[in-house]
């Protein structure tokens, strides 16, 4: 389902985060006051101007904004925690837009946080879903994927670790990255395998951090005066679960390429259009068939592409300036809302080392666990 923004239209006024990092211990309260005042800041409102509050996470205990809002200051305003696996910050984004859609707010905060620890006040983590005897883990499926992909399109091994590749590339120029290090080709193939063809560089650590987006309705940029020249629109906001799909490569493929077509529909572009592109490339392999379901390469090609240059910053399409998860990291709670962050700093130019020339539009596209995926569509009028 698509919400309705051309009636309603919802801006991105700020962005901030806490650098993505391996786990450590600092509170997860910490992590996220510190990527929401940055928002604030950026934004350049206070905390009593927000409306609403929806916080995501995936490993930290139950209801845990409260403890980490209250530091800001009680205002009333409305909280709402979400948990949607590794869609769990794009989930907040949207039902932070939908918050504003349905009037229920002109101003509004969606917070991604994530830590592996226990919170301070004594409640226990969530933990991590458990696995059933007849379930393989995801970097199996994705390594047996993998296998299946190569054979079936002649591609190589090189293609793959060109994505780990570029996307460490880009991550060395993000100060907020967990693993900033520059490789080459042979160095990602030849890092410890995970499972099957995808080694230790093809696949995204999982850590801590946290990150910000404040939205605002029209009526919400004329209340705080907001400067207009530094906001960006949200022109599509989708959320779509897997059915089955006779004949696909695999289901996580079919699912974001339907997504995707709706989300580019609501935003009246093609894929061409795109100039950034965000995707849940938790594995190398993932960001091949992304590429490929969202319209930038045909079938099979995506490999090519990335190799020669086309998907860099600087190319035909940035895919993954921030590093993707692969570089920037996955802490899930944050991943979906950071790239938002990215996204809105490349269309406002501020993207520093990593700017790709003329970025306009740009696609965030997250799954969780396979089954659900989201996508947002921002674009700077």
């Amino acid at each position: 389902m698509s919400l309705d923004l051309d009636r309603n239209p919802v801006y991105v006024i700020g962005v901030g985060m806490h650098p993505y990092q391996n786990p450590s211990s600092t509170p997860y309260v910490e992590l996220g006051l510190t990527a929401i005042r940055a928002a604030l800041a950026d934004a350049g409102i206070a905390w009593g101007d927000v409306r609403a509050a929806v916080v995501g996470t995936a490993l930290v205990a139950v209801a845990s904004g409260r403890p980490m809002l209250r530091h800001l200051g009680s205002n009333g305003l409305s909280i709402t925690h979400v948990e949607n696996a590794s869609a769990t910050g794009s989930t907040a984004v949207r039902t932070a837009i939908a918050e504003i859609v349905a009037g229920g707010a002109d101003v509004a905060l969606a917070v991604g946080v994530d830590k592996l620890t226990p919170r301070p006040d004594g409640f226990t983590a969530s933990g991590r879903p458990g696995l059933g005897n007849d379930v393989i883990v995801p970097v199996t499926d994705f390594a047996l994927f993998a296998e299946a992909y190569m054979g079936m399109y002649g591609v190589e091994r090189d293609a793959l670790a060109a994505v780990a590749v570029k996307n460490h590339r880009n991550g060395l120029l993000n100060p907020n990255a967990q693993r900033r290090e520059s490789l080459s080709l042979a160095e990602v193939l030849a890092s410890p395998p995970i499972a099957g063809v995808l080694t230790k560089h093809q696949c995204c650590p999982v850590g801590e951090g946290a990150a910000a987006v404040l939205l605002a309705s029209e009526a919400g940029l004329q209340r705080l005066g907001i400067d207009r020249s530094r906001v960006v629109r949200v022109a599509a906001s989708v959320s779509r679960s897997e059915r089955p799909y006779l004949g696909a490569e695999i289901a996580d493929k079919e699912l974001t390429r339907t997504t995707t077509e709706i989300a580019l529909r609501a935003a009246g572009i093609t894929p061409a259009d795109l100039d950034i592109l965000e995707v849940h490339d938790a594995f190398s392999i993932e960001e091949l068939a992304y590429i490929e379901a969202v319209g930038l390469a045909a079938p099979g090609e995506a490999g090519a592409g990335v190799l020669a240059g086309r998907f860099d910053i600087g190319g035909e399409c940035a895919v993954s300036p921030s590093g993707g998860l692969i570089s920037m990291g996955h802490p899930i709670g944050p991943t979906g809302v950071g790239q938002i962050a990215e996204i809105t700093a490349q269309l406002r130019g501020e993207a520093g080392a990593r700017q790709h020339p003329g970025a306009r539009i740009g696609l965030a596209h997250m799954l969780g666990v396979g089954a659900v995926c989201v996508e947002h569509v921002l674009i700077k009028d």
